[in-house]
């Protein structure tokens, strides 16, 4: 009687033991995230002279990472690690940024601005580095390497202003005759080859192009030859503060309001009304890739709910709205190349990781969802545009309102024009 209760007893305690080493015995067999990272480099001018900008877009990028990582639960699991670097709008800066990036085994890399990618696009192309740019020019991407845009460049933004502008402000005979007035750099380049391809197509004259820098503080002279020119419409490419100070002159010298004034997508921001003052711009036409604030869509309760938590005056401004949908397309991208490729191969950030990131992450986007911010995200062979819609909206009463419907952007193939890339 004795043994068999001994042998019972035997029995319990061995079950309870196999029962107590069961998830512990599963442990070994499964893969623990704990503290594995993706990392992804990201570069923004948060400070010197493109600051306006580059300090809500750094805010909304790492906001909307900090999300992801925090409430979703990272990316299949894993954290997203952001590398953020300021360029400073600075040449010398941003290509040191790039290989610091590289250096510290990124995936892949993101910039906010066609000029950070303009300065570092040789290195990224050359290495097999790929990059993901918020705001383009036709010059990142023509002819298509390993840069890719998250939205319609600023060639994209000036066809898109002249078609809507010939069907729903010109009202003369003819073709209008339009000056441009572009940045000495991508943002303002990318309207001038626009302009060159596509003028004669859409029946508008380009009777001026002048440049100026970011540093500028008064156009008046460039304004004054434009005047004498009887321009229908003037078409400024550039950032907000310059752009500021054009409308501004343009006032002063009595031309606006008068003539029509359209802006591209770099300048159609918040802080472009905050810098030049709300009755300056009044009335102004620009694009603007992204909906607006207080919109009625899916990702607009929780990023609404982070800026006015970390980074309440960032609130309002569409530069935010831009960076966050880059992060959760960050985060596509991720997911698309973890389901084919799995962490380890991705974790070394090395060229294979290059390699693997830009052929199951970014070129296996398809029809992805933004949140309704932006148009759907998809990569088609030959055009590295990822998104290929934009708006046109109108500042009223101290406001960006007024969105048209959503604009396609025809794909234009710079690189087969002999002037495209020519000094």
């Amino acid at each position: 009687m004795k043994s068999k209760k001994i042998v019972i007893i035997s029995i319990i305690m061995c079950l309870v033991l196999l029962v107590t080493a069961l998830p512990m015995l599963g442990g070994c067999g499964s893969e623990s995230k704990e503290g594995k990272t993706l990392k992804v480099g990201i570069m923004t001018p948060h400070t010197g002279k493109a600051a306006e900008k580059g300090v809500p877009l750094r805010d909304a990028n790492l906001d909307c990472i900090d999300y992801i990582n925090n409430e979703l639960g990272g990316v299949n699991g894993y954290k997203i690690e952001a590398v953020n670097l300021d360029s400073q709008y600075d040449a010398a800066i941003a290509v040191n940024d790039i290989n610091m990036f590289m250096d510290q085994g990124c995936i892949f890399f993101t910039t906010s601005s066609s000029t950070e990618m303009g300065y570092v696009q040789e290195i990224a192309n050359r290495a097999g580095f790929p990059g993901l740019v918020a705001y383009s020019s036709p010059s990142n991407y023509h002819p298509p390497l390993h840069i890719y845009g998250q939205t319609p460049d600023y060639g994209d933004d000036w066809i898109a202003f002249t078609n809507y502008y010939l069907k729903n402000i010109w009202k003369g005979s003819g073709k209008p005759k339009m000056a441009l007035m572009v940045l000495n750099n991508p943002t303002g380049a990318g309207a001038t080859n626009a302009s060159k391809a596509m003028a004669d197509t859409l029946g508008v004259e380009i009777i001026a192009t002048e440049e100026h820098a970011a540093t500028t503080i008064s156009e008046t002279e460039a304004l004054t030859r434009i005047k004498a020119l009887n321009p229908d419409v003037i078409y400024i490419s550039s950032t907000p503060k310059p752009a500021g100070i054009i409308i501004n002159n343009a006032k002063e010298l009595g031309m606006y309001p008068g003539v029509t004034i359209g802006i591209c997508h770099a300048a159609m921001v918040k802080s472009l009304i905050d810098l030049a003052g709300a009755n300056v711009v009044e009335g102004v036409y620009g694009l603007f890739p992204t909906v607006m604030w207080g919109e009625d869509v899916a990702s607009m309760v929780k990023m609404t709910e982070y800026v006015n938590k970390y980074h309440a005056s960032d609130a309002g401004n569409t530069d935010y709205i831009a960076a966050w949908a880059q992060s959760l397309i960050i985060a596509e991208i991720l997911k698309n190349a973890l389901k084919e490729v799995g962490y380890e191969t991705l974790a070394k950030g090395d060229a294979k990781a290059w390699e693997a990131v830009e052929k199951y992450g970014f070129q296996k986007l398809s029809k992805y969802d933004v949140g309704g911010l932006q148009g759907s995200v998809s990569y088609s062979t030959g055009d590295n545009r990822l998104t290929k819609y934009n708006r046109v909206y109108q500042i009223v009463n101290g406001k960006i309102s007024n969105p048209s419907a959503w604009v396609e952007a025809p794909l234009v193939k710079y690189e087969d024009f002999p002037w495209f890339g020519q000094k």
